[in-house]
């Protein structure tokens, strides 16, 4: 096994891998909009105004939850987002009313918030404390891809248990996974490098590390390209399966789909570090990964040939989607290790706040037109990636 696999002997990493796994075993995510047009009653407005609050909640919790990780421990943070999970389960499948939802986004939120940041800043400091931190993008993109089949195992599981018990079993049946997510967090061992954080105040943490953030010019350009591509690529999330059922797929297949997205993810995941050798360059891969997004949403607003529009949504998912982890290991680099879940939270913090604006107006142009907005999208994402300002100098292994 390779070195950066143990740290101290207790393996945070495949710890790690593993509360990521379970964690992210939505098995909603494959009938996500029928849930909530069909069982909750929703308009796909409704549906996207819905999300936005999501993201305005995570956007106001993603500091407050990036400094508890960084003052009383990121384990603290990791095992108190399995049971807040849970409850917003509980609440989501009790009656289908917006406004239930809406308390259950809420938790949700800070669930993803507790989590957010705090398994970035704990491994980076685990890496840290063992001096293979050049290893760091590499672990980050394994450990986002433990993420990722999770997500696959959930959308492949989760169309089969909505199309045998109804659309709520799915959501209900997230709870198991959730459970065995929380035993692995139990098992995580906090990093050394993290008591230097525990000696400062909640207030000091917080107050320092977003100021560390705004003022540090490099990771600004860094978070504007993540943040921007992002959001944008994240609709697909929301888009994919009425375009799909637009071009003619049946219920059943959504799954398929939403894990072929999952999978392609994966697969450049693993292999970054030799596509950045193929291309020459990090920075083109960059750029690559944003011009595919781009050319993928083009498709999706000119044709509803099914074979088309699927190559369409998986282009958008799996370049748009993957770029996450590399952001997160370049801005690593740059930021002290006291200041490090709430930094990242921060970076994060930025992203959700791009969805919020985003997700409604997006919905309200899908009500309007769906395959006009795919190429409204494209537009703007052309415009993100011609006007960065990353350079190569910047990105750091």
């Amino acid at each position: 096994m390779n070195n950066y696999l143990l740290i101290n002997s207790k393996n945070n990493i495949w710890k790690m891998a593993a509360v990521r796994f379970f964690f992210w075993m939505h098995f909603i995510s494959s009938v996500l909009i029928p849930f909530f047009r069909d069982w909750g009653g929703l308009s796909l407005t409704r549906i996207m105004i819905l999300n936005a609050c999501f993201m305005v909640f995570v956007f106001l919790a993603e500091i407050p939850t990036g400094t508890i990780a960084d003052r009383f421990g990121r384990k603290v943070s990791l095992i108190l987002a399995c049971p807040v999970s849970i409850g917003a389960i509980f609440l989501y499948t009790s009656f289908p009313n917006f406004w239930i939802f809406l308390v259950g986004e809420f938790l949700f939120a800070v669930a993803f918030t507790l989590m957010s940041g705090a398994d970035e800043a704990l491994i980076y400091d685990s890496l840290q404390e063992t001096g293979v931190t050049e290893a760091s993008k590499r672990i980050f993109a394994r450990l986002e891809s433990f993420k990722l089949a999770g997500v696959l195992v959930g959308a492949l599981l989760g169309s089969v248990i909505a199309n045998s018990y109804g659309l709520v079993a799915p959501v209900r049946m997230h709870i198991v996974p959730l459970s065995i997510a929380f035993l692995f967090a139990l098992l995580l061992r906090e990093p050394t490098a993290s008591e230097k954080a525990a000696s400062k105040t909640y207030r000091q943490i917080m107050f320092d590390g977003v100021k560390y953030f705004l003022s540090h010019k490099t990771l600004k350009v860094l978070a504007f390209d993540m943040v921007g591509v992002n959001a944008l690529s994240f609709v697909i999330i929301w888009f994919y399966q009425p375009l799909v059922e637009k071009a003619g797929l049946d219920l059943i297949y959504f799954g398929t789909i939403h894990a072929a997205m999952t999978v392609g993810q994966i697969l450049i995941l693993t292999n970054v570090e030799r596509i950045e050798r193929l291309l020459g360059s990090k920075r083109r891969l960059l750029l690559l990964s944003a011009l595919i997004p781009a050319a993928a949403f083009i498709i999706l607003g000119t044709t509803k040939y099914l074979p088309m529009t699927i190559l369409g949504v998986l282009l958008v998912a799996n370049f748009g989607l993957a770029r996450g982890p590399l952001f997160v290991s370049y801005m690593n680099k740059f930021i002290p290790s006291d200041q490090r879940a709430t930094a990242l939270s921060t970076a994060s913090m930025f992203r959700m706040l791009a969805m919020a604006v985003l997700n409604p107006i997006a919905g309200v142009l899908a009500d309007w037109n769906l395959h006009k907005t795919m190429l409204i999208i494209a537009g703007v994402l052309l415009l993100i990636m011609f006007t960065s300002r990353i350079r190569e100098d910047q990105l750091v292994d």
